[in-house]
């Protein structure tokens, strides 16, 4: 398997806002959250969005933000037949090189408590940080 990534674009928005919705709906239904179309709209515009595909057919996407200590991922999600084979697992390396590549300490995330991602993340070198009722709060530091 070749995975890319690539800049993900306008065109793409609706891939990934499904994918998005698709993914979270069951932990915005467990902690009674509402899912709103207008706030990822809104977010696409200011976020960094990028397409994890293979042959040009989308996998995935995430989307990151960054500040002066972190690079944040805020969304990272796989089409469902593609999770448990690894690519989470690449990706998260490819992040932890652009961290390092940006100079910058951390790399941070939040996660659903009862989404099994957070294992991955614990197993790639992320610790809780923090936590409130429906997330934790997750970083892995950089030397």
């Amino acid at each position: 398997m070749t995975v890319q990534l690539t800049p993900a674009t306008d065109q793409h928005r609706t891939f990934a806002r499904d994918l998005t919705r698709r993914a979270m709906l069951p932990y915005y239904r467990e902690f009674d959250l509402l899912w709103q179309e207008e706030a990822f709209d809104q977010a696409w515009t200011w976020r960094e969005q990028w397409l994890i595909s293979e042959a040009r057919q989308p996998l995935g996407y995430f989307s990151l933000s960054q500040d002066r200590q972190a690079l944040f991922i805020r969304e990272l999600h796989l089409l469902e037949g593609f999770r448990d084979r690894g690519i989470g697992r690449w990706v998260l390396t490819q992040l932890a090189d652009w961290t390092r590549q940006r100079q910058l300490p951390l790399l941070r995330l939040m996660v659903f408590k009862s989404n099994p991602a957070r294992r991955l993340y614990e197993r790639e070198g992320f610790v809780c940080m923090g936590e409130d009722e429906c997330f934790l709060r997750m970083q892995r530091a950089f030397a």
